[in-house]
């Protein structure tokens, strides 16, 4: 896309507070009429990309571009953007019609523009006949649509939009969703929208932009986003998914819950592991001998209003959620498939933990904000810098945080089918995977072990 097209480039834009990075080199366009939702769990940095470009923060490193020219220097008043906050921050003492004029009477906009612009915009939310109503009478979604017109009333080149829908019931947030959709077609400026909402970012957006820990994870339709996930953490935000461990046996072949299976996927190499995902609405029931590529056991079978939401045991051990039409009964033995085109594979980010350390003596290794045992390294002298790798399924988490060497939380868990996958954040800030068949929650603080065994150390050669 050509770089006049753009209306907003965010160019390298790093943010911290109190030396923790919330925005770490962020790299986007944004084009001309285009509908971005910025999507992602708390604390994510997509609020504070917005807040940078409205102008309310600066960035610590980086610039933003308003039409290919720096605006850092131009105060939020003078960006030529409206903000359609959570909290709607009307004014308590004047009526719907002097909320929404508010602007214009402070830009001096002659009285008749200001009648004629009021109503026009009234009439985009609804609100005709609601002009002299005492703002506090209205309900929830009557005010966020006022807040809506205020901001659309001064008609600026981006509308940005920070959870405005956060605050509503379901079924009046699915019809706002309706008509910001429909708004977003009639004005046809830009918007940029900020939720934690995946079924709204997928309902409102041209564009998608999944953001976790202050970092890009995905650009896309959400149709890409949703069918193509990049990574796990994109496949499990987005939807519902079977995200599970899997080996790239050749192009257009790969193995998974103890079965081989045709799949379009190439350039993996041959016999890497894999991370591999199939949506729930992707696997397939039959009743013939020779489309069977695997069967299962109906553990559960529940309706869920347009489908029923079943968990399977596969003949080989690993659970799967299927959604589909049609249910099965409970303890019924099944006959499943999966298209080759339903099976996305991914690249795995590692494949075990790796650390740098420094060798205190023969038998302990300084990493992780800790010194811990390790077996004789009689190759490697004190002060030697070092790299120690240590496998998933051999970290050791502990209930209380105490009885680790090291104190954590969980801070993300993925489900792969007969496992689980945890992130755990230590109280340093560094991450460290662990694979485990306990049942944690998020949130969980947890001690960490390793034992002297499982630490494989090797000297680290830098450039």
């Amino acid at each position: 896309m050509a770089g006049e097209e753009h209306i907003i480039d965010l160019k390298h834009v790093s943010k911290s507070f109190g030396g923790k990075v919330v925005l770490d080199d962020i790299n986007l366009y944004i084009r001309k009429g285009e509908f971005v939702t910025l999507l992602g769990p708390s604390g994510c940095g997509k609020t504070t990309t917005l807040r940078l470009i409205a102008g309310f923060l600066a960035p610590d490193e980086g610039e933003i571009l308003l039409d290919g020219r720096d605006i850092s220097g131009i105060p939020p008043y003078k960006r030529p953007f409206n903000t359609v906050f959570q909290r709607y921050a009307l004014f308590p003492h004047l009526d719907v019609f002097e909320n929404i004029a508010f602007g214009l009477k402070l830009q001096k906009v002659p009285a008749d523009e200001i009648e004629q612009r009021v109503r026009k915009v009234l009439k985009m939310v609804s609100m005709t006949d609601y002009e002299e109503r005492d703002v506090d009478s209205l309900s929830g979604g009557q005010q966020q649509r006022v807040a809506i017109a205020r901001a659309l009333v001064n008609q600026p080149k981006i509308l940005l939009l920070d959870e405005p829908l956060a605050a509503l019931d379901l079924k009046l947030r699915k019809d706002m969703q309706i008509e910001l959709k429909e708004m977003h077609r009639e004005l046809g400026i830009t918007f940029i929208y900020v939720t934690h909402d995946q079924e709204e970012a997928l309902t409102l957006s041209d564009t998608i932009v999944v953001m976790d820990e202050g970092r890009i994870q995905q650009i896309g339709t959400p149709a890409e986003v949703y069918n193509e996930p990049v990574n796990a953490f994109v496949a499990d935000f987005i939807g519902e998914s079977n995200i599970l461990n899997g080996t790239m046996i050749r192009d257009r072949r790969v193995s998974f819950i103890g079965h081989e299976f045709d799949c379009v996927d190439e350039g993996f190499g041959e016999n890497k592991p894999v991370d591999v995902v199939v949506r729930p609405e992707d696997i397939y029931f039959t009743q013939k001998e020779e489309k069977t590529q695997f069967t299962a056991t109906v553990k559960s079978c529940t309706f869920k209003g347009v489908h029923y939401e079943m968990y399977v045991d596969s003949d080989t051990g690993y659970e799967l959620m299927i959604q589909n039409y049609d249910a099965y009964p409970v303890d019924s033995v099944v006959r499943l498939y999966i298209d080759p085109d339903d099976i996305q594979v991914m690249h795995k980010e590692r494949t075990c933990n790796t650390f740098e350390g420094v060798m205190k003596d023969e038998t302990h290794v300084e990493m992780l904000g800790g010194t811990f045992e390790c077996l004789p390294q009689p190759d490697l002298r004190a002060g030697d810098k070092v790299a120690v790798e240590v496998d998933f399924d051999k970290v050791d988490l502990l209930d209380h945080q105490e009885e680790g060497e090291l104190a954590g939380e969980v801070h993300f868990l993925l489900y792969k089918g007969d496992h689980y996958h945890l992130t755990i954040l230590t109280e340093d800030g560094d991450h460290l995977w662990v694979d485990t068949d306990d049942i944690w929650d998020k949130g969980d603080q947890v001690g960490v072990n390793f034992a002297p065994q499982d630490l494989k150390i090797s000297k680290r050669h830098e450039a």
